[in-house]
């Protein structure tokens, strides 16, 4: 007996690993587009994203996730750590990736995550490109192989989209046959909404320094398209009136900046123009307050 499904697989696959490991670099080298932000500090992944690529092989569902950390002292960090480790027990795979020559406490943390969940995992080592001297990576390897079992083994570079190829091959090989669950255009679960304020929140971590970018969220009010233009109204909330004015910067500079630089980025990610309105308010203590989370759309659903 024939089934149609018997040559098509599709599942989900779990992209974790403590922050900045490059987690959300791989998912948009895998897509072949811009779908999770990317910047140089930790936890800039709040949220899960799918990032969905259908092939002749059949249709993988990535999800990148927050980095899973060990200093969560704020319900925000809670949070993200909390949907860090529930994309574990929806998955058929977990890709755990660490950055090469690199192994904290917190990847430890994160790998005892991964490995307790009870499914496949394989381990990415990514940043290989980073590394002058290759003759370190067998050993750190084994090192990490013999503590933590591991399917399989991938030295990649995301950025540089070094390993990948091989990496997707077999994590495809760990899903079930399966119809596909999405149609084979669609790239992600999230709505435009959801991706306008994260491309606006990138150019704020980009453009902003220390502890702030981690005290402000965005919230769209308004997304509505007209005639071939796409007009969106966004609230950037802080915490405190003093980091108000740093968003808003001297004469407005920097959130005339970060307003640029944001429907640079939306217009290409929706090819359409875009008409962006910015504004700045506080709401004292919100990373910290779990009905503000849940209002400013941090919701475990």
């Amino acid at each position: 007996m024939s089934h149609e499904n018997d040559q098509s697989r599709c599942g989900y696959i779990a992209l974790v690993g403590k922050p900045n490991v490059g987690k959300s670099t791989l998912l948009n080298h895998i897509i072949g587009q811009k779908i999770s932000i990317v910047t140089a500090k930790p936890q800039t992944t709040r949220q899960r994203i799918a990032g969905i690529k259908t092939v002749a092989q059949g249709q993988a569902v990535y999800i990148d996730t927050p980095g899973i950390h060990l200093a969560a002292r704020k319900s925000l960090n809670r949070y993200m750590n909390r949907v860090a480790r529930a994309a574990l027990s929806d998955v058929d795979v977990a890709a755990f990736l660490v950055e090469a020559g690199r192994w904290t406490r917190t990847d430890r943390h994160a790998c005892k995550a991964v490995l307790q969940a009870g499914i496949p995992a394989v381990l990415v080592v990514n940043k290989v490109d980073l590394q002058k001297d290759k003759s370190g990576l067998l050993p750190f390897v084994e090192d990490i192989t013999q503590a933590h079992r591991f399917e399989q083994v991938f030295l990649i570079s995301a950025l540089q989209g070094k390993g990948v190829v091989d990496l997707e091959r077999a994590l495809m090989g760990h899903l079930p046959f399966s119809k596909p669950f999405y149609d084979q255009d669609q790239i992600t679960d999230r709505s435009e909404r959801f991706l306008a304020a994260e491309m606006i929140r990138e150019q704020l971590m980009l453009r902003l320094h220390q502890e702030l970018p981690y005290a402000l969220t965005v919230e769209i009010e308004a997304f509505q398209h007209d005639d071939g233009l796409t007009r969106i109204s966004a609230v950037i909330w802080v915490e405190r009136e003093g980091q108000k004015q740093i968003v808003i910067g001297k004469k407005g500079q920097v959130l005339k900046q970060v307003g640029a630089a944001a429907r640079e980025s939306l217009q290409a990610l929706f090819e359409r123009q875009v008409f962006l309105q910015l504004w700045v308010k506080v709401s004292r203590g919100w990373s910290d307050d779990a009905r503000a989370l849940e209002r400013l759309g941090y919701n475990e659903n």
